[in-house]
């Protein structure tokens, strides 16, 4: 296939933002959808060669479709591939290729944001001071949220890849002890330098996931899981919405079984108004919820698509380059 010659498509490119997709149109045959319903995917894939998904869905049926019958190439703009059926791209000949690391540190910050948050509640207090709450104060400060200091505190990473590993880096800076969780289920002896999940629950102040979603981790935090952590623990989850039972989390958080929790990602995005957590957020103090933007720093943005464009040369060349099938 020649470079000029490949038709590409995209089915979701409002989700990069005011990062320029020129490049690709100059590059290639390309058409941009800004968002594509679930109804609209099959006749967009149409004549096409190569398709570019962050988060739109590519299932069985749409990979054995009529109108997907040209395509040769998914190349999925982010990390995780969980919104592709790999099987289904496999039995119908289609490479798949994906940009891992690209938002390592964009992630990694935002997790220690997050932790930051729930320590001392720095966003609350500003909603306070909005509100007029420091303006009436008979003292010179507010005391409305306990905080807490991060040093000598422990952190509890699942899954230290190379966000995991940023997330270490920086909580040791500030003073914290890092603890990391063998594989839920490893017999043992556990690794060197690891701990049992259950044990690392049972230690850590924080606990934070970077582990992807696979069956085996779906619902990794349950309500066991909630039950082994200290009353006075926090979860942040900026990995996968599925990893945590979101239910369940909102009971324990309610019931002060847990200190606080903060996600960046749910088990549906965008969520329902009636989502639990959704609800949940608007009446509890110890829950911070945003909307999967961990990874949406500009920079990780450019370098997401910088690496898109390089897969799509890589697979017109004949060069595998970041296949995962």
């Amino acid at each position: 296939m020649s470079v000029a010659g490949l038709r590409l498509v995209f089915l979701d490119a409002a989700t990069f933002g005011d990062v320029s997709l020129e490049h690709f149109s100059a590059d290639w045959d390309c058409i941009l959808h800004p968002s594509s319903s679930p109804d609209e995917v099959p006749d967009r894939l149409t004549g096409r060669d190569a398709v570019v998904v962050n988060k739109v869905t590519l299932d069985s049926n749409v990979l054995a479709s009529p109108e997907a019958r040209e395509l040769k190439l998914i190349a999925v703009a982010a990390t995780g591939t969980d919104n592709v059926d790999l099987e289904a791209a496999r039995a119908h000949g289609i490479r798949v290729c994906n940009v891992p690391r690209y938002a390592t540190q964009s992630v990694a910050q935002f997790t220690m944001a997050l932790i930051l948050e729930l320590a001392t509640h720095a966003g609350r207090y500003q909603q306070r001071v909005r509100a007029g709450a420091w303006q009436r104060s008979p003292m010179f400060t507010l005391l409305d949220y306990p905080a807490m200091e991060l040093c000598g505190k422990s952190l509890g990473i699942i899954g230290l890849g190379s966000i995991g590993q940023a997330v270490a880096g920086m909580a040791r800076s500030f003073g914290m002890e890092v603890l990391v969780s063998a594989r839920p289920n490893t017999p043992p002896p556990i690794p060197p330098g690891r701990m049992d999940f259950s044990d690392l629950l049972k230690r850590a102040d924080v606990v934070t996931l970077h582990c992807p979603l696979t069956p085996e981790t779906q619902n990794l935090i349950d309500s066991r899981a909630l039950s082994l952590m200290k009353p006075t623990a926090f979860l942040v989850n900026t990995a996968r919405g599925g990893l945590v039972h979101e239910g369940v989390l909102v009971e324990a958080l309610k019931q002060g079984r847990l200190a606080g929790a903060a996600l960046d990602v749910l088990s549906r995005e965008p969520p329902p108004a009636d989502h639990p957590v959704i609800v949940a957020s608007a009446e509890l103090e110890n829950l911070v919820v945003t909307p999967h933007c961990a990874w949406s720093a500009r920079e990780a943005r450019q370098r997401l698509l910088d690496e898109v464009a390089e897969n799509v040369r890589a697979f017109i060349s004949g060069a595998e380059r970041n296949c995962v099938v």
